[in-house]
């Protein structure tokens, strides 16, 4: 399993779109199987799972993302995972490590353009 944190200041709504944009660019066989949006003290939060074909690891992995509205942003965490090939341990974990990298591209998509 393999985790990012981040913090990306700007539109809650835009920062989550723009993500979602930027991961379905990288990854061709990328699908986004279920998404979850609710508000706590007055702050959304909306949880989206993808999942997608390893050409690297010869699996499936899926990534979830976490974002957490916030006064000037969102807090983002994502987690992959299911890219092992192993049925007790975790073996070729490039999969999950891929993906990830995907979400990491896609933030620094995000710090690199203006959204003023």
């Amino acid at each position: 399993m393999a985790k990012l944190e981040q913090h990306l200041t700007g539109d809650f709504g835009q920062i989550v779109e723009f993500i979602h944009g930027e991961l379905q660019k990288q990854s061709v066989s990328l699908s986004l199987e279920e998404v979850s949006k609710n508000t706590v003290c007055g702050k959304r939060i909306e949880l989206r799972v993808y999942e997608r074909f390893s050409y690297a690891g010869g699996n499936r992995a899926s990534l979830t993302v976490q974002f957490i509205e916030t006064d000037d942003g969102a807090d983002i965490c994502g987690i992959a995972t299911g890219g092992s090939q192993a049925v007790f341990w975790k073996i070729n974990t490039w999969g999950e490590a891929a993906f990830l990298e995907t979400l990491e591209v896609a933030i620094r998509a995000w710090n690199s353009t203006d959204h003023a």
